[in-house]
């Protein structure tokens, strides 16, 4: 019964995120997800964002993403470096 019930869950859950606009990136450290730039956005159009002109051009970060928070969780801790040399 379990077993039947993840795939719908991970469905839901891919559901969820696509339609909130955010990527989900795992590993057994953390989960972190990032905003994604909206389609349907009237600014930038999906891009993320825009070139502004001059000499040295720099991208200028539409706020359909960039002023929403990323979110980190962590889920083990990283273990730290030895202080000793391996061999």
């Amino acid at each position: 019964m379990a077993a039947a019930s993840v795939p719908v869950a991970l469905a839901a859950a891919a559901a969820v995120l696509k339609a909130g606009h955010w990527q989900l990136y795992a590993d057994r450290h953390r989960i972190h997800l990032t905003p994604v730039a909206r389609r349907s956005c009237p600014d930038c159009r999906g891009e993320g964002g825009w070139w502004a002109g001059g000499p040295f051009p720099e991208m200028e970060a539409c706020g359909c993403w960039s002023e929403r928070r990323e979110l980190h969780i962590r889920l083990l801790p990283v273990p730290a470096w030895p202080d000793e040399p391996p061999f």
